[in-house]
Formats: structure tokens, C-alpha cells, sequence
């Protein structure tokens, strides 16, 4: 029997740079456009009253972006968005490395 070099399918560490995973034409770059730039979220941020006391909160645009881009590619479940964001550098990308924590979302 031949001897192959052993190839790990699953990598420990890679390396990626996120501001190029939103390629420019492509739906989640237009997505990420309109949200930081052309959509007022200000109303959004009304909402948080943890000035100075509790958790920080998750930007209101990461969620938006991340739920309707998950929406767009047909995942609705909340534990399923949780997941892309944690295996997908599409979604890292978009969640900009910032995973949306909560009771339903649990990163482990």
C-alpha cells in the first residue's frame, strides 16, 4: 500500500481576513453597505437604557444584518444562525467576529 501524506480536514488555526470575505457585488456586501451606511439605526439604540450600568449589548445593525442574511439563505432557526455564525466565514464576516450571545444563542 502506497504512503500519502496525512491531510488534517480539520485545521486548528486559518487564517483569514474578514474584510475580504464580503466580496463587492455579491448580496451580503450590499447588505453590510446599506446597514452601516444608508440605514438609520438610531432608533434601535433608543431602546438600550445600560449607559452605565449592565451588559453591553450587541449593535442592533450586526443582528439585523446577520438575521437577514441568514434569511436569505433559507436558515430561520435561531440555533441554526447561531451555528453559521460560529462554522461560516460568511457569517463571521458579517457578525464581525462578534457571535450574538444569549440564552438560545449559546457559543460553546
Amino acid at each position: 500500500m502506497a504512503r500519502c501524506k496525512y491531510i488534517d480536514t480539520n485545521p486548528r488555526f486559518v487564517a483569514v481576513d474578514l474584510a475580504h470575505q464580503l466580496l463587492p457585488g455579491t448580496f451580503e456586501h450590499a447588505l453590510h453597505h446599506l446597514l452601516e451606511h444608508a440605514i438609520d439605526l438610531s432608533a434601535f439604540d433608543a431602546r438600550f437604557r445600560n449607559d452605565a450600568t449592565g451588559a453591553t449589548a450587541s449593535p442592533p445593525g450586526m443582528l439585523l444584518q446577520v438575521v437577514l442574511f441568514a434569511y436569505s439563505r433559507g436558515i430561520v432557526s435561531s440555533r441554526s444562525m447561531a451555528r453559521a455564525c460560529r462554522e461560516h466565514v460568511t457569517f463571521i464576516a458579517s457578525a464581525a467576529i462578534r457571535p450574538p450571545i444569549s440564552r438560545r444563542w449559546r457559543i460553546s
